[in-house]
C-alpha cells in the first residue's frame, strides 16, 4: 500500500519525486529520516497581539468601574452634606424708600401754533415787477417783499394833487372876497345878502378842498399798496408768485405767507376731569411750566409756561384747549409740528418715594415686599403720582427697605438673601411757581 503522505508531498512539490520515491508499503514510510520529515507549522504572532489587547481592555474596564463607584460615593456624600446645611434665601436686590418731592404732570399731544400767521394778498391790480424775499427767509417788520407796477397809481395821485392845488386857490380867493365884503358891509357899501352869499361860497370851497385832499390820500394809499412790506417779523414760506404775473385787487391769490417764530405757542388739550386743579392753580397766580418733547416723548425740545385756557369744553372729546407760550430762541419748535407736552400742575412735598418697579399688582390691589431681618413681608400700599421712574406711595415709611427684583419667587415671610446694599431712591420733582 502506497504511503498517502508521500503521495501528497510529491504532488505539492514535483521536484521531490526524484528524492522521495513512492513507498508501496506504508509501514516502510516510518523509515524516512529526520532530514526528510516536514516540521509542524508555527503559531501565528497576531494571536499573541490580540491576547495582549483584550487583556488591556479588560483592565481599563475594571479601572473605569472603580472610578465610577468612587465618583458616585463622593456625589452622595456631597448631596448629604448639602441637605444637612440650611437652605439659602432667595437672592434679591433692594432699594430704600425716601422722603422727597414729586411733580403732578398732565401729558397731552400738542401742535405748534405761531402767535401770528399772515397770508399776504394784493390790494391793487397790477403787474408784479419785483419779488424781494427769498424762500424761507427770516424777515423783520417793514422789510420789502413784493413790488407792483405803481405808475398808473402815481399818475392818479398826481391828478388828485393838481385838483387839490386848484381848489385850494379857489378857496383862498373866496376867503379874500369875504374879507373885502365884510369891510364894505361895515361901510354899508354892499347889502348883507352879498356878504352872506360870499361866506357860503367859502364854505363850499372848503368842502371841495377837503374832498380833494381825500382823493390825494386815497391815491397815495394805492401807490403804497404797490410796495408790499412785511407786516410782522417771522419766516417767509415758499415763493408763490413770480415777476411778470398780474395780480387782481379782488383776487384771492396769496403773494407770501409769514409765520412768527419767536415767540411761538403750543396748543394742547387738558382733560375735563383735570380742569379744576389747573384752574385752581391759575386762580392763585401760579405760572405753570409746560415742557415740549419730541414724538417719542424722550427728548425735551423746549420749555415754556401755560398762557391761557379756551373758554369752552369740546363736548366730543371732553377736553379743553390750552395755549402755552415758548420763546423759541433756537427755533426748535416749527409751525404745525406735533409735540408731546407735559404740564406741571402741582408739586407734592414730603412724600414717600420708591422706584415704580418695586410696586407689584394683584388685581386692583398694590403691594410691596418689605425686607426685615432677611425675610420678605408683603405690605399693601396705595400708589399715587409717578414721574421719572419714581412713584409716590402710602403705606410704608421713608427708610423702609423694599425688594426690587425676583418677584416671581418672592412670597410673604420667605427668607431672602440681599445681593446688594440698599440703594436709595433718588428723589426728584420740579416746583411750580
Amino acid at each position: 500500500m502506497t504511503c498517502s503522505f508521500c503521495t501528497r508531498l510529491q504532488a505539492w512539490n514535483p521536484e521531490l519525486r526524484t528524492e522521495i520515491p513512492l513507498i508501496d508499503d506504508i509501514s516502510e514510510c516510518t523509515a524516512i529520516g529526520p532530514d526528510h520529515q516536514i516540521a509542524p507549522p508555527a503559531r501565528p504572532r497576531h494571536r499573541i497581539a490580540w491576547l495582549f489587547f483584550w487583556s488591556l481592555l479588560l483592565l481599563g474596564l475594571v479601572l473605569a468601574f472603580v472610578l465610577i463607584l468612587r465618583h458616585r460615593e463622593a456625589a452622595e456624600k456631597a448631596a448629604a452634606a448639602a441637605a444637612a446645611r440650611p437652605a439659602p434665601g432667595i437672592g434679591v436686590t433692594t432699594t430704600t424708600a425716601q422722603k422727597g418731592s414729586i411733580g403732578v404732570y398732565l401729558d397731552a399731544i400738542g401742535t405748534v401754533t405761531p402767535v401770528y400767521t399772515v397770508s399776504i394778498t394784493s390790494e391793487v391790480t397790477g403787474l408784479i415787477v419785483t419779488v424781494h424775499y427769498q424762500e424761507g427767509q427770516l424777515v423783520a417788520k417793514g422789510d420789502p417783499l413784493v413790488d407792483i407796477d405803481a405808475r398808473p397809481y402815481s399818475a392818479t395821485l398826481l391828478q388828485a394833487q393838481g385838483a387839490l392845488e386848484k381848489d385850494e386857490g379857489v378857496l383862498a380867493q373866496a376867503q379874500m372876497d369875504v374879507e373885502r365884503y365884510r369891510t364894505a358891509r361895515e361901510r354899508n357899501a354892499i347889502a348883507q345878502q352879498v356878504l352872506d352869499d360870499q361866506e357860503k361860497l367859502v364854505v363850499q370851497d372848503q368842502g371841495t378842498v377837503k374832498n380833494d385832499r381825500g382823493m390825494v390820500q386815497y391815491a397815495q394809499v394805492q401807490v403804497d399798496f404797490c410796495h408790499i412790506t412785511a407786516p410782522i417779523a417771522g419766516r417767509v414760506g415758499l415763493r408763490l408768485v413770480d415777476p411778470g404775473n398780474v395780480v387782481q385787487s379782488a383776487g384771492t391769490a396769496t403773494l407770501a405767507v409769514i409765520a412768527q417764530l419767536e415767540p411761538t405757542t403750543v396748543i394742547f388739550t387738558i382733560p375735563e376731569d383735570s380742569l379744576g386743579q389747573v384752574q385752581a392753580r391759575l386762580a392763585k397766580g401760579a405760572h405753570l411750566p409746560v415742557d415740549a418733547f419730541d414724538r417719542t416723548a424722550q427728548k425735551k425740545i423746549a420749555s415754556g409756561t401755560l398762557l391761557t385756557l379756551d373758554n369752552q369744553i369740546d363736548t366730543t372729546t371732553a377736553t379743553v384747549k390750552g395755549r402755552a407760550l415758548f420763546d423759541n430762541k433756537n427755533g426748535a419748535l416749527f409751525p404745525n409740528q406735533f409735540v408731546n407736552t407735559r404740564l406741571l400742575v402741582n408739586t407734592l412735598q414730603g412724600v414717600t418715594l420708591i422706584p415704580a418697579s418695586a410696586v407689584q399688582q394683584n388685581g386692583q390691589a398694590s403691594f410691596v415686599y418689605v425686607i426685615q431681618d432677611d425675610f420678605a413681608h408683603m405690605r399693601s400700599v396705595k400708589p399715587g403720582v409717578t414721574d421719572g421712574g419714581l412713584t409716590q406711595v402710602a403705606g410704608i415709611d421713608p427708610g423702609d427697605v423694599v425688594a426690587n427684583s425676583s418677584f416671581d419667587k418672592l412670597q410673604d415671610n420667605v427668607k431672602v438673601a440681599v445681593s446688594n446694599a440698599p440703594v436709595p431712591a433718588k428723589a426728584g420733582g420740579s416746583k411750580a411757581q
